[in-house]
């Protein structure tokens, strides 16, 4: 596996584990509609929260919220919206987005935005 997969496993595996401890129940993780994939889909209470989660290794080119832009949001939504008819799901949903900034030999930094978009 190319080193950039690898730390975007590791930056979603840290992810779930971040949400789970903040009582978020993980649902469903790298779900794929065609050539979209939701990273994370989890409940929060009564939501379910599409998580997408951003992976760097540090902020010196660019913040990891910056990578989600006009066409990530749109296969983002598009992807939620086949989720939410395929699962026939009747709640209300949120987006989130979780930046991992970070290795996996330091410690890592994890901003959580919710209701990003």
């Amino acid at each position: 596996m190319a080193e950039h997969n690898d730390l975007g496993k590791w930056g979603e595996d840290l992810a779930a584990d971040y949400l789970q401890r903040k009582g978020y129940v993980i649902l469903e993780r790298d779900w794929r509609s065609g050539h979209r994939d939701l990273d994370i889909i989890a409940l929060d209470g009564d939501t379910i929260v599409f998580v997408e989660v951003k992976t760097r290794s540090n902020k010196l080119f660019t913040d990891p919220v910056d990578a989600v832009g006009y066409q990530k949001i749109r296969n983002l939504q598009q992807a939620a919206n086949h989720y939410v008819k395929y699962r026939r799901i009747n709640r209300d949903i949120r987006f989130d987005i979780v930046c991992v900034t970070g290795t996996s030999d330091s410690e890592a930094d994890i901003e959580h935005i919710e209701g990003a978009f």
